[in-house]
């Protein structure tokens, strides 16, 4: 059975044949990374849809956040399909932080969470990376990395933390 908010195959957007890409009205539009969870895709999804509200009623800050949380969907920049930069990655990575600690507003994600989002399957070997990206989002105050509900700095924090966001974002 299908669930009832997704698209049946009738009413889903046309796909190029590799997948990269959604089709609508004739123009292409790069497809969202399928190895992304659903329950983080739609976290970002609400997000993004937040974002466009946002945008729509001029609210400062808004088209970052809709560039944040189609950048986490792997809808711009580096192509999900291909083997990021560690730049291209780390941006991904930081705005995956940025939409879901917006979207979870008053609460905190898991740094496990963001890796999720990013890596796929793979995501285990993306926790280090995830780490180093939230250490350089705390020194902007975009974010405030806590264990045990205190702030911890992260490069020196071991065991389990989480993010909130910061009073910067």
């Amino acid at each position: 059975m299908e669930h009832p908010d997704e698209p049946d195959a009738a009413t889903a957007p046309e796909r190029t044949p590799d997948g990269h890409h959604i089709v609508v009205n004739g123009r292409r539009w790069r497809a969202t990374d399928p190895a992304i969870p659903e329950k983080l895709r739609q976290e970002l999804v609400d997000e993004l849809m937040a974002a466009r509200r946002a945008v729509k009623a001029a609210e400062p800050e808004a088209r970052r956040r809709v560039h944040d949380a189609k950048t986490a969907l792997g809808e711009r920049g580096a192509p999900w399909w291909e083997q990021p930069t560690p730049e291209e990655s780390a941006e991904r990575i930081a705005a995956a932080i940025r939409t879901l600690t917006r979207k979870r507003e008053g609460s905190s994600i898991c740094p496990s969470d963001v890796a999720r989002a990013v890596g796929g399957e793979a995501w285990r070997n993306r926790m280090d990376e995830v780490r180093r990206v939230t250490a350089a989002l705390a020194d902007r105050d975009e974010v405030v990395v806590t264990q045990k509900g205190e702030p911890v700095d992260v490069a020196s924090a071991r065991g389990p933390v989480r993010i909130r966001r910061g009073p910067a974002l």
